[in-house]
Formats: structure tokens, sequence, C-alpha cells
């Protein structure tokens, strides 16, 4: 019944971005196994970033269960369908169920889904990452795939509200262009810490996200005015120090060694169960 369930939502999410005309591109796909425990670690700028990997990932028989914010669980009839597709709820100021439902799932050979920067970034950067993508890379042996995402963000994200209060609204305007790039599977190195992966998870996500958004039909034209852009590559998006009073980051989040504007290594030390 829940495979039923999942290729239901599956029509209607493919429905939708059929109607929106969005063209959805994907590369390194091929990195992404058939079968057996993986961990899909994502950049988040848009709220419909999981449909958009869903539908890369559909292409290889695969369909993940996602790391979601557990207020999503509130609605009766989400609650019954995110369960039946065994998507994760993650409460973040309990997060050890959601780790240990997670671990059960990579163990039966599940694909699983974590956007580890746990949140969109408003400064189109990859912000601070939670370390439980690492501590379950170590606790099953999973493979951690990187997965950047861009273009994503112009169909609906996070912004400042408007005039009137009113924060963004998804976009209607049809024939929009999202890039999806999968990178080589990552594995915990032998004595390997947590911090020092989740430090080299930032690092490779930033360069897909980057190679991403330097394709020429992603950068902005001459003039334009583009708050969807990241700032350090000539937009108009906030800078990371800007942002910082819009994004919510877990306290056990490992701080940016990697990107523009790096705020060092200080952060909570990583614990096992964070997100």
């Amino acid at each position: 019944m829940g495979e039923q369930v999942y290729r239901a939502a599956n029509v209607l999410g493919r429905a939708a971005i059929r109607a929106l005309a969005v063209d959805t591109r994907w590369t390194g796909l091929d990195h992404l196994p058939e079968r057996g425990p993986v961990i899909l670690a994502a950049n988040h700028v848009s709220y419909p970033d999981f449909v958009l990997l869903e539908q890369a990932a559909v292409e290889r028989g695969r369909h993940v269960r996602f790391l979601c914010r557990h207020d999503v669980w509130q609605v009766p009839l989400v609650r019954t369908a995110m369960d039946r597709m065994q998507h994760v709820p993650v409460d973040r100021e309990a997060p050890a169920a959601a780790y240990l439902q997670a671990r059960r799932l990579l163990r039966r050979g599940e694909a699983l889904g974590v956007f580890p920067e746990a949140g969109i970034s408003w400064s189109w950067t990859v912000r601070s990452l939670m370390p439980g993508v690492a501590g379950l890379a170590r606790e099953t042996g999973a493979p951690v795939v990187p997965v950047g995402v861009w273009g994503s963000q112009r169909l609906w994200s996070v912004g400042p509200p408007d005039g009137r209060g009113r924060r963004p609204r998804p976009s209607l305007r049809r024939g929009r262009r999202v890039d999806l790039s999968l990178g080589e599977p990552m594995v915990l190195g032998a004595g390997e810490d947590l911090s020092s992966f989740t430090r080299r998870l930032g690092e490779r996500l930033t360069e897909q996200l980057e190679g991403l958004q330097r394709l020429p039909h992603h950068v902005p034209r001459p003039g334009e005015h583009a708050p969807w852009y990241p700032a350090h590559l000539g937009g108009h998006g906030p800078t990371r120090a800007e942002a910082a009073a819009y994004d919510v980051v877990p306290r056990a989040a490992l701080r940016p060694t990697w990107g523009p504007e790096c705020a060092g290594p200080g952060a909570a030390p990583p614990s096992r169960a964070g997100w």
C-alpha cells in the first residue's frame, strides 16, 4: 500500500511539473545506486526541492525516504500519506527519534534523502550543515551522494515579505530551468571524525552548487536585478552576513569553512543524533 501511495504522489508531482513546463535536467545520475542503502545529501534552495530530487531518483528505480519538518505531520491526510511513503518527521528540538528511524531505513537498504542545511539557505550558498549525515554514514556504511540543486528557487522559496507583509508565493511562470548534479559517492574515511566529513561534504556541495549557478542559462543578464542569484557571484541575493538575520540554524550545526565569507570552524560539537 505504501509504494502505491508513493507512486500516486509521484504522478501528482510530475503532473505539477509538467503543468508549469519545468525543464528539469540532471547529471551524474549513475552515481545513485539502483539498490542498497544510500544517503542523498542535497543543498536546499526551495520548497519543491524534494519533488525534483525524487523525479531524478525514479529514473534509477528508487523511492527516496526524505527527512522532513515534523509539523508537516500535523495535517491528518498529509500525515497518513507521509507515513505510508515512509518519510521521516524531524523535530529539531528532539531529533534522536528521526535519527533512529533513518538508521533503520538505511539498514533495510533504502535510499534516504537529507537536506543537511536543515532549512533553505537565504544567501543561495551552502550554509551551516548538521552532522547527522556523517553519523549515519559511519554507523551504517551507506555511501553519501552529494546533490547540487539550482533553479528551483525561482519556483517557490524564501524571501522577505512584501509591503503588505506577504511572503513569496509560488511562481506560475512556465518554462523554468532546474538543474541537479549528483556527485561521486562519499564514504567516511578511516579515522575521519564527523566534523571532518561534514566539512568535506560542505566543500563538495559548494563546488557542485556553484558549478550549476555558473551555467550560462542561470547567469543573470547584464543589468538585471537578480535577488534570486548569490551576491558573491554578482547577483543581488543576501550575503551570508545579511542572511544571518533570517536563517534559523540549529545549535548543533557546523559553521561553514566552505564557500564565500567563511565564518570559521567554530561550532557546537556534533552529536550523533544531530540534524
